[in-house]
């Protein structure tokens, strides 16, 4: 980025140079050949931290940098922002009769976790080797056509071809349920029916899978009693969020600022 496109800001009085919006921007991850966005998103960061800092020493606020743990701590002034912040917002408890209504709008939301019970015939390829992948697939591929023209010999051909410890009972992985497993095995799990094999070889970090689902067993929906906390914790956040948010808007909307054009505040 060539620093001398993009001029310095100036917050009330106060100057952001450059050099330290370019520094910012590296932060701010944007489209790629679209150098002005990330200036635009970093010089916008950068005044909002000036404003906050100048909003701060104004009210005379002082905080103690926290522990971020293992000898690291908060900067002087983002413990200044920090206290800002708590002086600026309180937040509020929400009603328990708005939580409830957001419960009862999707309560088929609220589930308790799937069970899977799983069986797959793992053909194993080192991620980094183009050959031995193509050659995996090529035989994955072969194994799930046999397997969805003979389903029934899922289990001998696990024994004979998996490259995974189940092999030694029939591919079975026994029960799983969310996080058990890496992304993209979890995602076929969620498309497959009771006693359906994948119709292609499901690539991950191991190799290729040709899976079948055994029995499932959908969560039942949670009641509100047991939902109530998480709910509430999501609420809090949403409205600190929404209030930390109009209260940028009022530090922007009051301040004398040069050399930026503000956008989506």
């Amino acid at each position: 980025m060539s620093i001398a496109l993009f001029p310095e800001i100036v917050v009330n009085g106060q100057v952001i140079s450059s050099t330290a919006i370019a520094a910012e921007a590296q932060n701010h991850h944007v489209p790629k050949g679209k150098p002005g966005l990330a200036w635009r998103l970093a010089a916008q960061a950068l005044a909002l931290r000036s404003l906050m800092l100048q909003e701060a020493a104004q009210r005379g606020i002082s905080c103690d940098p926290l522990s971020l743990g293992k000898g690291r701590y908060e900067t002087n002034d983002d413990a200044l922002i920090r206290g800002l912040l708590e002086d600026e917002i309180v937040p509020q408890a929400p009603e328990d009769e708005a939580i409830r209504a957001l419960w009862a709008k999707e309560p088929d939301r609220f589930r308790a976790p799937p069970l899977w019970e799983v069986s797959h015939i793992l053909i194993a390829a080192d991620p980094g080797d183009s050959t031995a992948t193509e050659a995996a697939h090529r035989k994955a591929l072969a194994l799930t056509k046999t397997l969805l023209d003979s389903p029934k010999e899922f289990s001998r051909l696990a024994a004979i071809e998996s490259d995974c410890d189940s092999k030694s009972n029939g591919g079975a992985l026994g029960q799983l349920t969310i996080g058990d497993t890496v992304a993209e095995f979890e995602t076929a799990l969620r498309d497959l029916a009771d006693g359906e094999i994948t119709a292609g070889p499901v690539r991950t970090q191991f190799g290729w899978h040709v899976i079948r689902m055994d029995a499932s067993t959908y969560g039942e929906v949670l009641p509100y009693d047991v939902v109530k906390p998480r709910l509430q914790e999501a609420a809090e956040k949403a409205a600190w969020a929404h209030a930390a948010r109009d209260f940028a808007k009022r530090l922007f909307s009051g301040a004398n600022i040069t050399g930026l054009t503000l956008q989506g505040v």
